[in-house]
This record gives C-alpha cells, structure tokens and sequence, in this order.
C-alpha cells in the first residue's frame, strides 16, 4: 500500500514539474501584429511597433526570452534592438509573464534604411535561457517588404533648378546729352558766349554725328525755358516765354544749317522752384533747412519769394549763386543707339571676347542652349569681369545643370566670397547642399535666400520630406507643381491632390509618370498603372528593375500585363 501511494505521489510531482520546466514550443504568427504592415521608410528611417501575445500556460516560470527583430533581404539581415521577458520565478528588471495567463507585449524597432531592403521581411528570433539551458524556438514573420515611395523625394537637377543671374543686355540703350544757355537778369538776349559755349558746340557736333551713325538715331529733342522764382510772377512768365522763343528760333536755324530735320519740343516754366530746391539742398548755404522748410510751407509762390527774402542773412547769398544758375534754357538730346546683333555677340564671345561688355558677354550665352558653350561663354565672363558675381554664379548654375555638383559648388562659393548676401548665389548653394544630402547647410542657405528668383518653398519642401516632417513640408511646398511636391501628397494620402500637382508639372519626365502609377495602384485603377508605368520605362529604363521590387506594386506581382512592361 505505501508503495502504491509513493509511486502516485511521484507521477503528480513529475506532472507539476514537468509543466514548469518544459522547453518552450513554436509560438503561432496570428499571436503578432506589425504597424505598420508592410513596413515604410520616413525620415529615412524604418520604425516599426510590434506587438505579440503569450498564451495561457505558455511561458515556463523559470524562462529568460529575448525576442529581437531581424530585417532580412537579400541574402542580408539587419538586427534591431532586443526586448526581454521572464517568468514568474525568475529574478530580475525584465517584463514578467506570468505562467497562468500568458500576456501581451510591445516592443519598438527601428532600422537604418538602405535600397536593399525595398524586397525584404521582418521576422522575430527567440533565445530562450531556461535554467542552465539555452536554445531557440524557430522564428515568426511579422511584416513583408517595405515601402520605399519617400526615397523617391529628388534632389538633382531634374527636380531643382539653380538660378540663373540675368544680363542688363539691351539691344537699344538711350545716351543723353545736355547744355545750358543762361541769360543775365530780366533778359532775354542770346549771348554768343553761351551759344559757343563747349556744351553747346559738342551738342550740336553729336546732332551732326547722327546723320553718319547708321546705329544710332534721336528719339527726342527737348528745350525747356526757365526764369528764377524772384521778382513778379507776370514778369517771370514772359522772361521764361521769350527765353523759349529765341533758344528756338536759335535751334532751328543750327538744324537747318546741318542739314537736319530733328524736332525740337519745347516748352517754358515761369518760375523753377524745383530748381531752386535741388540746388538749395546741394549748397552749404547758412539757413538753408529754415528756406527749405518755407518751401514746404507755402504753395503760394509770391509768398513764397517774400518768406525767402525775409531771411536777410541768407538771400544775398541765394540772389549771387543760385539765381543765376536758374536763368536759362536747358537743352537735351536723346538718342536711340542699336547695339549689336545676336549674331555679331555670339561670334565676338566665340572669337573675341574682350569686344563685348560685361553684359553683350553674359546675353551671349542666352543665345545657345548648348550647355558646353554656355560654359565657355561664362568662363570668359570670371576671367574678364571677375567681380561680376553674375559670372561665377551662371558658370555654377551650368555645372549643375550638367550634373557635376562639386563643380557647382565651388564656383557658388566663389560667387558668395563677391556677393555674400546675394540671394540667388545663396539659393544655389541651399540647391548644391541638399543634393550632397547636407540638410543643415541647405535649410541655413534657403534661409538666407529672400528675395531670389528660385523656388525656395520647393527647396524647404524637399527636405523636410526627407527629413520625414511631411506636416511642415506641405506648408512649404504650397501650390508648387513639381514631381516632389506630388510625392508629399501621396505619402499624405492625397491622390486627388497628388494627380492635379502632376498634371500641372511644367517639365515632365520618367519620375512624374511613375508617381503616376503609384497612385493608380494605391486607388485600384489599372489602367493608370498601365500607361504610366509604360511612359516612365520607356524614359528610363533603370525604373522597370525598380518596379519589379517595389511593394506599391506587389498586387500585380503576378498580372502579365504589369510583367509585359518591367521585363
């Protein structure tokens, strides 16, 4: 009988502790969930939150378990960090799960993404201590693939422009030539002093000039007749009128004997207070504030004289060098010059650079859109004009455009020593930043960009959809129609928006088709998958190997249309 009852005893003590150290067995893929699933790349970063159950009278009361997160892909893997928990009689600061109730979990895992892991899986690995045991229960898939569409932001020069500093070129410039007849007090009397004065005779040289100069025509041809504003205003009237008269009358006879018929238009104003005051504000005349506030205070002009010569000390002064200067007839020919032709810049920028100005040099290299020769032209410009920032920031803007950034970015540089707050030369050094990736230099470049003609709100936009901030991106981004600002839209889940920006694209290329596909196959519409997808391989080719591994795609993974286009 006690035989009986020892053996019973042992086999429910064999039970109880059978049930308490047991090896831990597979655990079922449903008891895991993954946010999110698949996974996505922001910021540059995969982060993932994975949360997992242990089943009732699952976890030994003597077990450790640490359970890491393992990316693979490719024949590679990744591991993330490592979360730990143990059973009930285990010592230690870990999460407890209890034998009797099992219990739920969290755990964080983040991953450095690299283009690799676009075809990849997520799977947990299990290491199990249970006393002075150690061993692993096999792995459980918890996501599949990643979705890489914000890698997709671009930062070359398909998406980002550098600027172009413009010429001041003018085909036709205006040149300007002026003389003064004066006239002695209350008179109206020509004096062959002033009419062979040296302005005088140059001025009528130039007219005479005109008729050989087949470049260079008068555009205008302008007299006006003054008298100072002292004395009566009836008085000063008909000194400035009869002023007009003689000077005219003088005028055209000089035309006729040259043998011209250039128009003169005349016209007189009887008292030149605006002359007065340009003159006053020029001279170091005692009181001269006081008189210029009289100016001011009185619209009157015969009050206006009467204030003026109140001022006793200052007026004698007044009466012996400005009056005089006022008693005249102003003379003053326009003249329309051509300048050269496009094809007579392009040859001197080819051939003789050094015969055109710093502005016929920068214009000539508007006239080819052959990037080798806008390369050259701006070369000559820095070695002719080298502190015209214009020069180095267009040889920059070019290097750019061709793709050779480090070139761009030092002549950018170069620009910034002439010029350090010009705000184009700055936005181009945010463009050549953010395409070497350093977002910091970028965002202080685009910062002090105010004013440029670039597209800073598209240089903001882009790199805080780099940086993962898609909120302040899109306020960046505003309305700008660009393939980057359409990518914000759909990692927004704005498809409509998304579709609208790429229809307004001003330059469209192999990327905006393929934005287009991706939209397509995120609202279930197959045959815009179709037809973008088919443009955007066929402008590059290099995008049907990328299609094939994007999960955006994975739906049609096996559709032969979709296979057709990629292969």
């Amino acid at each position: 009988m006690k035989k009986q009852l020892f053996f019973a005893f042992s086999m429910v003590l064999a039970l109880v502790f059978s049930s308490c150290s047991k090896d831990l067995t597979a655990l079922d893929p449903s008891l895991f969930k993954c946010n999110p699933n698949p996974l996505e790349v922001k910021g540059g970063k995969i982060d993932a939150t994975i949360t997992g159950t242990f089943p009732v009278k699952y976890f030994n009361k003597n077990a450790v378990v640490t359970v890491t997160p393992v990316l693979k892909f490719e024949g590679k893997e990744v591991k993330g960090t490592p979360a730990t928990f143990q059973g009930e009689k285990v010592k230690g600061n870990n999460q407890s799960i209890t034998f009797k109730t099992g219990g739920t979990y969290s755990m964080k895992t983040s991953f450095d993404y690299v283009p690799e892991m676009a075809k990849s899986e997520l799977y947990l690995e299990f290491n199990i201590v249970q006393k002075k045991k150690t061993y692993q229960i096999p792995s459980v898939k918890v996501a599949d693939g990643v979705v890489a569409t914000s890698q997709l932001v671009s930062t070359n020069a398909s998406e980002m422009t550098a600027v172009i500093i413009p010429d001041k070129f003018q085909r036709i410039i205006q040149e300007q030539q002026e003389a003064d007849i004066m006239f002695l007090i209350q008179q109206s009397k020509l004096r062959k002093t002033e009419t062979n004065s040296a302005d005088m005779l140059s001025l009528t040289k130039r007219i005479k000039d005109l008729k050989e100069a087949s470049n260079q025509k008068v555009a205008s041809f302008d007299l006006s007749a003054y008298a100072s504003p002292d004395g009566p205003l009836k008085l000063n009237t008909n000194l400035a009128e009869s002023r007009q008269k003689v000077t005219t009358e003088f005028m055209n006879k000089e035309m006729k004997k040259l043998k011209t018929s250039v128009k003169i238009d005349s016209k007189f104003t009887p008292e030149d207070w605006d002359g007065f005051q340009a003159l006053m504000e020029k001279s170091n005349i005692q009181d001269k504030e006081v008189i210029l506030r009289v100016l001011t205070m009185y619209k009157d002009p015969e009050e206006r004289n009467r204030q003026i010569k109140n001022i006793s000390a200052a007026y004698k002064q007044i009466a012996e060098e400005i009056l005089p200067q006022l008693r005249r007839s102003k003379l003053k020919l326009t003249v329309d010059v051509t300048g050269k032709s496009d094809v007579e810049i392009s040859k001197l920028a080819k051939e003789d650079a050094s015969k055109l100005s710093v502005e016929e040099l920068l214009y000539a290299a508007t006239l080819t859109n052959d990037l080798g020769e806008k390369t050259e032209i701006y070369q000559k410009v820095t070695e002719q004009y080298p502190t015209d920032v214009r020069g180095f920031n267009n040889l920059g803007a070019v290097k750019f455009q061709q793709g050779n950034v480090d070139d761009a970015s030092r002549y950018f540089a170069k620009a910034l020593e002439i010029d350090p707050k010009n705000a184009d030369v700055n936005y181009n050094v945010g463009v050549t930043s953010l395409a070497k990736g350093d977002l910091a230099q970028a965002e202080e470049s685009f910062g002090k960009a105010a004013g440029t003609s670039g597209n800073v709100g598209q240089g903001l936009g882009t790199i805080y959809t780099i940086k993962g901030d898609y909120a302040k991106a899109k306020t960046y981004f505003g309305s700008t129609a660009s393939n980057n600002a359409a990518l914000l839209q759909i990692l927004n889940t704005d498809y409509s928006g998304a579709r609208s920006t790429l229809s307004t694209v001003a330059h469209p290329n192999a990327m905006t088709s393929y934005l287009g596909a991706i939209i397509g196959a995120r609202t279930n519409d197959r045959d815009a998958v179709y037809s973008n997808l088919k443009s955007a391989v066929s402008q590059d080719n290099s995008l049907a190997a990328k299609a094939s591994k994007d999960i955006e795609f994975s739906k049609f993974a096996t559709d032969e249309t979709f296979l057709s286009i990629i292969k």
